[in-house]
């Protein structure tokens, strides 16, 4: 259940339990998007979908109740340059009695956005939102609640992102009921269900300190590289200007300590210069920010002779 967006969608979802009309999306370079124009028709897999081919959206929706909503655990969503990116969703339904949750014509899921909520699935969003590609699995906890289950799935290949989406999303419900013949639809949006925040996967290559091994007293020179996804060219460039722990831990201990703090280069690369004291272990730590999330590098043991 998916709506891809680069600026403005008119959009619907991609689920096999979903109807599957098209996609539409115009880009808008002023809102910084980087990504083209699309214009693509979501198919529901390779057969026709479960409910035909409805596309008309009716005024008034399944009478149902999203909360208890956690996404991801309640950690923030760290997304490489092209990997596709699953998490998971946990949330309680409560229904009408007269809304059957088990009906092949009724299906619900979560999504994520930005900024407002879609009124229905054919509006034109001026901000993404992010679904899965399946409706949500629900347990009957009793005739009016479930307990769901359910993943959304983030494709920065596809376009979906640009870098500055980086930032808090809000997570929300929806809910469609189709009426008996497929002809038209009921839509149930529910927003404001708590927040999750979205980053760029950040990567530093393994501590290499040299030469090894090395005298006692002598110097060592302790190198690493810091990169980040750019979800708009899909790769993971060099990050530059950023601050990055070098820290030691002693040969037959268990706790790193800080040994100094290194700047990267617009290179991204990480160098600098210890003496050489005692057996132990090197490695970088790049605490995070806001938008890119935190790594620590593969350690390097050292032999001091």
């Amino acid at each position: 259940m998916r709506i891809r967006t680069t600026a403005a969608v008119s959009g619907v979802l991609a689920l096999s339990a979903f109807a599957a009309p098209t996609v539409y999306a115009a880009d808008d370079s002023s809102n910084g998007i980087a990504t083209s124009p699309q214009w693509a028709a979501v198919t529901a897999g390779t057969g026709p979908s479960a409910f035909g081919a409805a596309t008309t959206a009716d005024a008034t929706g399944p009478d149902v109740f999203f909360s208890g909503m956690k996404v991801n655990g309640g950690k923030p969503i760290v997304v490489g340059a092209s990997k596709k990116r699953t998490v998971s969703v946990t949330y309680k339904l409560t229904h009408a009695a007269d809304v059957d949750i088990t009906d092949e014509d009724f299906a619900n899921g979560p999504f994520l956005y930005l900024k407002s909520v879609p009124a229905s699935l054919e509006d034109t969003l001026e901000n993404p939102v992010l679904f899965g590609d399946e409706a949500a699995s629900c347990t009957a906890t009793s005739a009016t609640t479930a307990n769901c289950k359910a993943l959304i799935d983030i494709r920065p290949a596809n376009g979906e992102l640009v870098n500055a989406y980086a930032k808090n999303w809000k997570a929300g419900g929806l809910a469609i009921q189709f009426d008996g013949d497929a002809a038209n639809m009921g839509e149930t949006w529910q927003g404001g269900l708590g927040t999750v925040k979205l980053q760029r996967e950040a990567r530093l290559t393994g501590a290499n300190a040299a030469p090894e091994p090395v005298k006692k007293g002598r110097t060592l020179t302790v190198t690493s590289k810091l990169t980040r996804a750019n979800w708009e060219t899909n790769k993971f460039p060099a990050y530059g200007g950023q601050a990055v722990k070098l820290q030691f831990k002693k040969k037959g201990t268990s706790v790193y300590k800080d040994v100094k703090t290194v700047k990267s280069s617009s290179t991204g690369a990480l160098k600098t210069t210890v003496k050489a004291t005692v057996d132990g272990t090197y490695r970088y730590v790049f605490a995070g920010t806001s938008t890119t999330a935190a790594v620590t590098s593969a350690a390097d043991a050292v032999d001091v002779k």
